[in-house]
């Protein structure tokens, strides 16, 4: 019954938000905006759809998958009592059949070997539904709900792909002075993968995401501890969900110094141990390590950086981020979603420019950004990827984005290019 908690919690909602009657509708607004519905109560609806094609070319297979994903839902505010319930529903449905959807074994018909991995398989789902209440210095989130923390190396949506990662989760949000605190009770991470994944559908289990920070002079610092203990019995005992059972903990510091009025020096670092937790078999210690520097003058901005993920050879493990938003980090081609068992290290460095403003192309901004991959044991040289994207804001709302991925292997995976081209509207 415990996984059934949050989701009869989110539904009491409405006794809380309840009123004795209804005020007449507010004058007309703008489409998407928020509508007032009583006195303090407004309904705030969710319409988001994003287009996109995807194009995968590898050496012995490829893949071209045309995918539509809408989100709908809204949710009601009642400004007096800080309360909002929120629900959405989320689809996503395939313009074709030329990808395979599936990156691991299971029983659908959208698991199609002869071509390359898209991971986005069609799906239907509630994607949120919680409760929560928000003022000034608090903010308790009960339900199934989105998670981004920091810079979502370690918890995160995976907004990039279709079907989103949401938690069934109970979140406190504190800010006690110059004190931020951050506390997550979880008991199901909802992968991207959808109901046809069977039991990656879902991981049960209890984790727990804490973190605290403040801020030293010009510098936030945060220290954070992550804790995941899947549930062996929930996924019918498989060794890979005993070996994610891992406990990490570590620090992360980021600044941005002005050098002058136009240009400012932005500054991240983090570092992080992780350690067996739980039903882990394995006894084991890795490090994370992550610096970046960057120089932005006005639309211009120049970044260089460096990442390990670490590896202990001895156990044959290596540094892992399972609910990460992955994407993000080690190149758009997605060839180290996994680390590998000799760990990773990601030199990186890249340019991107947000155009001025512009009556025929505003919004305009474009990126390039290139990686050096490499092992962090045994001295081998991975690869290189080069990354680029264009984007273009549009009318409210909507937004134009082309990308391309091109990873060269030396010592991991396969070559591989990717390109994706997407049309994306939220209200």
């Amino acid at each position: 019954m415990r996984k059934y908690l949050f989701t009869v919690a989110a539904l009491a909602a409405p006794i809380a938000l309840a009123q004795p009657a209804l005020a007449a509708p507010a004058p007309p607004h703008k489409f998407g905006d928020a509508i007032k519905v009583g006195d303090g109560l407004t309904l705030d609806p969710i319409i988001e759809g994003r287009l996109r094609w995807e194009h995968v070319d590898q050496p012995t297979t490829d893949a071209d998958a045309l995918t539509l994903r809408l989100r709908l839902g809204g949710e009601l505010k009642h400004a007096k009592s800080h309360l909002a319930l929120l629900a959405e529903a989320e689809g996503t449905v395939a313009l074709g059949k030329d990808y395979n959807a599936f990156p691991f074994v299971v029983t659908s018909a959208q698991r199609r070997t002869a071509f390359s991995t898209v991971a986005d398989p069609e799906n239907i789902e509630l994607n949120r539904l919680q409760l929560q209440y928000k003022s000034k210095a608090v903010t308790l989130t009960v339900g199934r709900q989105r998670i981004n923390l920091d810079d979502q190396r370690f918890v995160g949506a995976v907004g990039w792909r279709q079907n989103e990662q949401t938690f069934d989760a109970v979140r406190g949000e504190a800010k006690l002075g110059p004190v931020s605190l951050d506390g997550t009770y979880s008991i199901s991470q909802r992968t991207v993968f959808g109901y046809d994944a069977g039991p990656r559908t879902a991981y049960e289990g209890n984790f727990v995401f804490l973190g605290a920070g403040g801020k030293l002079g010009p510098v936030n610092v945060k220290a954070f501890a992550y804790l995941l203990d899947y549930d062996l019995a929930e996924q019918a005992g498989t060794q890979a969900v005993a070996l994610a059972d891992t406990q990490t903990y570590g620090l992360r510091a980021t600044t941005s110094l002005p050098l002058s009025k136009k240009v400012k020096l932005n500054l991240a670092a983090s570092y992080a141990h992780q350690s067996n937790y739980k039903q882990n078999p394995l006894s084991y210690g890795a490090d994370y390590l992550a610096a970046e520097g960057g120089l932005a003058y006005k639309g211009l901005s120049a970044t260089v950086g460096y990442e390990k993920l670490g590896a202990n050879a001895a156990a044959g493990r290596s540094f892992q981020t399972p609910m990460a938003t992955l994407h993000k980090f080690n190149g758009w081609a997605d060839l180290f979603l996994t680390t590998p068992a000799s760990g990773l290290q990601d030199i990186y460095g890249g340019v991107s420019y947000a155009f001025a403003k512009g009556k025929a192309l505003p919004g305009l901004n474009a990126a390039v950004t290139y990686h050096q991959y490499d092992s962090d044991v045994g001295s081998v040289n991975f690869g290189h990827e080069w990354d680029a994207s264009v984007g273009l804001k549009l009318a409210r709302g909507v937004n134009l984005l082309a990308k391309f991925a091109d990873y060269s292997a030396r010592g991991f995976g396969v070559n591989t290019k990717k390109f994706w081209f997407q049309v994306e509207f939220a209200y």
